[in-house]
């Protein structure tokens, strides 16, 4: 974890959402205790255990919320994209973190301590209702991959992941490379699916020509088809 100047940033251009419902008096309190720090590939972010301190923003990377399992399993629960808030949940719920956050890649956080956070919403409805509407958000999408990931076969959960990837992160200048590069490992832990299945799959679905592999690239050609395999499960 490397401090990153605040001298070169411009807070409202990276905070636009949050910033446009604070008054000027609120902008410049959160300007006050606002810092950056940035994450190497891998790093560790928060542990599952901690107590949160801060409310935590994904303003460039990409970052995975995990769990680690039974056997040393992990599954990741969310990934978040920038603009991305996350880390703060637990607090809102009077918990330790449940979960733990790690870099995909090289990543820059802004870190907001939550108390700040939680001043600015007593004085603020409409911050409030964006964080509801955040966390609503999350709870959603939490409550459907629950239900992919527990009812669908082997070939649904990857085809789902593969989609899910390319609806989060894009794809590439080609139009059909996802710009997101998972091990098998992560891939496998997204799906709920051990790595050797999630391989084996893979390799099913480069067979069946609906996609392309490249080491960890994995370009998209048949989505059409994922979509309907997804849908069945």
């Amino acid at each position: 974890m490397v401090k990153t100047a605040l001298s070169d940033i411009h807070i409202p251009d990276l905070l636009a959402d949050m910033w446009s419902l604070l008054t000027p008096e609120q902008q410049t309190y959160l300007s006050d205790h606002f810092t950056l720090q940035s994450y190497k590939k891998n790093e560790v972010i928060h542990c599952e255990g901690e107590t949160p301190t801060h409310l935590m923003c994904l303003l460039s990377g990409k970052v995975k919320i995990y769990k680690d399992g039974v056997g040393g399993r992990s599954q990741i629960i969310r990934m978040i994209r920038p603009v991305g808030y996350f880390g703060y949940g637990a607090s809102f719920a009077d918990k330790d973190y449940v979960t733990a956050a790690a870099a995909f890649e090289a990543s820059v956080i802004g870190l907001i301590p939550l108390q700040v956070i939680k001043s600015l919403i007593q004085q603020n409805n409409d911050l409030a209702i964006f964080f509801i509407r955040q966390l609503s958000f999350d709870l959603t999408v939490a409550d459907e991959r629950t239900v992919n990931l527990t009812q669908k076969h082997i070939r649904g959960r990857l085809a789902e992941s593969l989609l899910f990837l390319k609806e989060s992160y894009g794809l590439e200048e080609d139009g059909s490379t996802l710009s997101i590069y998972l091990s098998r490992e992560d891939l496998a832990n997204l799906s709920n699916m051990t790595t050797s299945n999630a391989i084996r799959t893979l390799s099913q679905f480069a067979m069946e020509k609906l996609i392309a592999i490249d080491g960890r690239k994995i370009k998209i050609i048949e989505e059409d088809k994922l979509k309907k395999i997804s849908k069945i499960g």
